[in-house]
């Protein structure tokens, strides 16, 4: 299978601003790219890359003043097949964790542990441990938060998403994060292109998506608290502890979005 990803995006600035940007395609899918995807500017700037402490790529730049347009096409090679489910995959013991999942026990920015602990054990605390725990997590929030794009609000964090009951998809994954948290789970947000492949397409236009990844048997498995059932053709942007860590752009002073537009589609000819 063959997908196209892209997007437009628009700043206006009122004076020269440094940006971090993190929308190239993350380095475990760059051998499934057929081509490149660079990140193109009107007008022309320099842009530089580096590594976050995730493994993603971000990219620096400086808006200038005016207006500043971001955009890329690419065409991605894509297995065709849902996400993986593997419903006897178990529950590691906190000491037998690998080192690098710990950090994704820990509360953050967007999903408060301490603050969630007692409900979640109150909700899942005798959920069969393993898949089952984490599915049952995910149906929780599913049910529990009613979806619109009105909803959006980059300040609300798990907590005030599980009082408010809606949100969109970021608010979906940081509440299943926390609570898988809580259960001592170790789990950690997503971000990438997530088209209408395998669905009745959705009339909305289309974003980028959040979901994200639980450690169970030893390895890292995809959920979708919004979506709630297997996908096919997500591709991956970046990694971190919550939408903090991989936030598609920071500015270093003032910046207004003045256009956005996300493409994923599957390539039929």
């Amino acid at each position: 299978m063959k997908i196209r990803v892209g997007y437009q995006v628009t700043y206006e600035s009122p004076q020269p601003t440094p940006m971090v940007l993190t929308l190239r395609v993350h380095p475990s899918r760059a051998g499934d790219l057929l081509t490149p995807d660079p990140i193109v500017t009107a007008p022309g700037i320099p842009i530089g890359e580096y590594r976050d402490s995730f493994g993603n790529i971000c990219s620096r730049i400086v808006a200038p003043a005016g207006r500043l347009t971001l955009s890329t096409e690419a065409i991605v090679r894509d297995s065709g097949e849902t996400d993986a489910v593997a419903p006897l995959a178990g529950e590691c013991a906190i000491a037998d964790l690998p080192a690098e999942t710990l950090l994704f026990l820990l509360g953050s920015r967007y999903c408060e542990t301490d603050l969630l602990s007692e409900t979640a054990w109150s909700l899942f605390g005798n959920a069969p441990r393993g898949w089952g725990r984490v599915q049952a997590i995910c149906d929780f929030v599913h049910d529990h938060i009613c979806f619109g794009y009105e909803h959006a609000n980059a300040a609300k964090t798990a907590l005030g998403v599980f009082a408010e009951r809606k949100g969109v998809c970021r608010d979906y994954a940081h509440l299943a994060i926390a609570l898988c948290r809580c259960m001592s789970i170790p789990a950690r947000y997503c971000t990438g292109y997530l088209g209408d492949i395998g669905v009745p397409p959705d009339p909305a236009p289309m974003d980028f998506s959040a979901w994200f990844e639980a450690y169970l048997g030893r390895r890292w498995y995809t959920f979708d608290a919004r979506h709630n059932h297997p996908r096919i053709g997500r591709v991956l942007i970046a990694r971190g502890r919550d939408a903090a860590d991989v936030a598609l752009s920071t500015s270093f002073g003032p910046t207004t979005l003045a256009g956005f537009k996300v493409v994923t589609d599957e390539i039929t000819t």
